[in-house]
């Protein structure tokens, strides 16, 4: 939906970003299934994906992020260990809690998204002066930091 001048609203925009980030990232992965077995399938995927936005959980904290039983998240996370993309380290402070920590096997793998954020991020400061691109910044770390309170990452 564009608007008059040619522009489309901030809530199109914003989709459109955002779903050709995430089918850049499905590309990518999809393109990995063609040379070789799919190792994660499509829940296990967003599993990981959450343990790597929440930074190092327990297994706890996960089940509540991803609104599941604490029985049922430590299943995913044995899979997950299971296939070489996540361990668990136990906790300095509290040596009953164990938190979940990504492998290189995981980096190898999610490496397809940063690497065409990194690109994206190169054509912005291209595109843009760096006024520009600094206001963008500045955007983005307010929209992460303070617009988004519901996730707390």
């Amino acid at each position: 939906m564009l608007k008059p001048e040619g522009r489309r609203s901030l809530e199109s925009a914003f989709r459109d970003v955002y779903k050709k980030f995430k089918l850049q990232f499905y590309k990518k992965i999809f393109g990995k299934f063609e040379t070789r077995e799919a190792s994660l399938s499509a829940v296990e995927t967003f599993c990981v994906e959450a343990v790597h936005a929440l930074g190092e959980p327990t297994v706890n904290e996960f089940a509540r992020f991803v609104s599941i039983s604490p029985a049922n998240a430590a299943y995913k996370v044995q899979n997950l260990i299971e296939k070489g993309y996540v361990t668990k380290e136990r906790s300095a402070s509290d040596r009953r809690e164990y938190h979940l920590r990504l492998t290189e096997r995981f980096y190898e793998y999610y490496s397809v998204n940063t690497d065409y954020v990194e690109v994206v991020a190169a054509r912005i400061r291209e595109r843009f002066s760096p006024q520009e691109t600094a206001a963008f910044e500045y955007m983005l770390n307010v929209i992460a930091d303070e617009l988004m309170p519901e996730i707390p990452v």
